[in-house]
């Protein structure tokens, strides 16, 4: 059928009326490209009832919907309309088909509601989704920098065209990182103050944000832009991210001028994801404080590095009985002497427990030694003394250790070794003999009074004194696994040890030592070797030969 076309429209034929329209629920008009209504859902012919399938488009629906037909056809631009039907209010959106075929989709105002409501809904089931993933992504790090990287980068994808994270300043330096619209992180240190931007410096203080039509996006400074931002800032909301007690920083949005101004909903939601921002910042910048004090701590709980002085060698190996432990209850320490001619005091011990409270003990006993260090001539009475202070404490922990005073004389290192209550130290010769040192003693932090016995020797280059836990001696391994190393292997490692620098006998011993356990768990290790160099050069000293030992190469 060829029909007249209403003025505006071109004429042609319309396809054969497709009757599964008649079957939609909604209402809906569809008008093809000749002017005609090509077919009506149930609900619309309620709407419409002069309007029936091949009626000119005049014909059956009112005026201002042919009207807004013909203005589509005109210019091309879709565009919502509103008019009154069966007393009814109505709003009419159109939907371009194939053929040049339109839709015009009818809503009432029950039906606005409701669409309207299922809008809400799918937004607010959107939003529930963003934020559950964006809390998932920002607790996954407790680093700071991070964390602030993946808040900005959320951000920018989901809230504005580019977004900007603003630490709290500190000396007059601000931190940023910026994410612009291709999601590329920038970071940043500014000098100045964050009041040059209007409602930044309250954000930082942690005040309720300023509404983003207070805040004038020409006065926005380059620093806080993001290098591929383009074009002018068209609107913008800036808004604390609330910490733990403190704020942690503010989150800036900016859109371009292009760009929609933020709606009232959309800075409330800002204001959600910023919560959850803030409180991973928080938690990430507690962690990293909490961190750095650990890791002081730790500096003085972990043995120290020893080194070779003044005629002798010094090496020391240290192992928790935890791979994820740094300190515990075995540990060494060295106080070195003022001039060469004095004797420096190495001391090596293992606290009754493992982990942290035992590590604590550990820190107390060696501040204390290192206080009692000048009177460090008598063994006996710094054990006293260290008894005292152990007692003294609110701990049941006790400690078994080794005092070493080492010395150089007449060309050879002087010994004088004290036990309280540990294993005594082993000395291996040149010739490959194996010596126990004959000292005793009693542990100390656990009785009111002690005894101790000193024993005096000497290391001829070459020969070195081993100073060891019962790490080592009792680690259970072998083929078995039920097996321990024993005094007797440590001893026979030790001939093969004759004279091997102080660093490549621990090494040996801690090698061997790791190999016997294979894995398997063990008891805290700590090795400290005092070797006499073997090679010796003469120097002259006021006109006169001296003979001085240095380290060999």
């Amino acid at each position: 059928m060829r029909e007249q076309a209403p003025s505006g429209t071109a004429v042609g034929v319309d396809r054969a009326v497709d009757p599964a329209w008649d079957t939609v629920p909604h209402p809906v008009v569809v008008v093809g490209p000749t002017g005609t209504v090509r077919a009506l859902s149930a609900a619309a012919r309620a709407l419409f009832p002069g309007a029936v399938p091949g009626a000119a488009l005049h014909d059956g629906l009112p005026s201002w919907l042919a009207t807004a037909h013909l203005d589509l056809a005109a210019d091309g631009a879709p565009r919502s309309v509103t008019g009154s039907a069966e007393g009814l209010d109505v709003e009419a959106r159109p939907t371009r088909l194939p053929d040049g075929e339109v839709a015009w989709w009818l809503f009432t105002d029950t039906a606005r509601a409701l669409l309207q409501a299922q809008e809400a809904v799918t937004r607010e089931r959107d939003r529930a989704a963003f934020l559950d993933e964006a809390s998932t992504e920002l607790m996954a790090s407790l680093n700071v920098d991070r964390c602030m990287e993946a808040t900005a980068r959320l951000a920018a994808r989901h809230l504005a065209d580019a977004a900007v994270v603003v630490a709290p300043a500190y000396r007059r330096r601000i931190p940023l990182v910026c994410c612009g619209p291709d999601g590329t992180i920038e970071h940043r240190v500014v000098d100045g103050e964050p009041d040059v931007v209007g409602g930044l410096s309250e954000a930082l203080r942690g005040f309720p944000p300023v509404p983003s039509r207070w805040i004038d996006p020409a006065t926005v400074p380059d620093w806080i832009i993001p290098s591929g931002f383009r074009g002018p800032v068209g609107s913008i909301v800036i808004t604390p991210l609330p910490g733990h007690g403190v704020p942690a920083g503010a989150l800036v949005l900016l859109r371009q001028s292009s760009h929609m101004a933020f709606s009232d909903g959309e800075e409330v939601f800002a204001r959600l994801f910023a919560a959850r921002a803030g409180a991973a910042l928080s938690a990430a910048r507690l962690y990293g404080e909490q961190a750095a004090i650990t890791n002081t701590l730790m500096r003085d709980l972990l043995p120290p590095r020893l080194h070779r002085f003044d005629g002798v060698e010094l090496a020391g190996g240290y192992r928790a009985s935890e791979d994820h432990h740094m300190v515990s209850g075995d540990f060494y320490d060295v106080h070195p002497a003022e001039t060469p001619e004095d004797e420096t005091l190495v001391v090596l011990g293992d606290v009754c427990d493992k982990g942290l409270e035992a590590a604590v003990v550990t820190g107390k006993i060696r501040n204390t030694l290192q206080a009692l260090a000048p009177l460090a001539e008598d063994h006996a009475g710094v054990l006293r003394l260290l008894n005292s202070a152990l007692l003294s404490g609110d701990h049941a922990r006790f400690a078994t250790l080794v005092l070493a005073s080492v010395s150089r004389r007449e060309g050879q290192v002087h010994l004088r070794l004290t036990s309280a209550g540990h294993l005594p130290p082993l000395i291996v010769r040149a010739d490959g003999r194996v010596e126990e040192a004959d000292t005793r003693g009693t542990l100390v932090g656990a009785l009111p009074h002690i005894r101790s016995r000193t024993f005096d020797t000497a290391l001829a280059p070459g020969e070195t004194c081993l100073l060891y836990t019962d790490g080592v001696t009792e680690a259970h391994g072998g083929p078995l696994g039920a097996d321990m190393f024993g005094e007797e292997r440590l001893k026979a490692a030790l001939r093969q040890c004759v004279g091997m620098p102080a660093e490549a006998v621990v090494e040996r011993i801690m090698m061997l030592a790791s190999q016997w356990v294979h894995g398997k768990a063990h008891d805290d290790i700590a090795v400290v070797a005092i070797t006499a160099p073997r090679r010796a050069h003469l120097s002259a000293v006021d006109g006169r030969t001296a003979g001085r030992y240095t380290a060999t190469a």
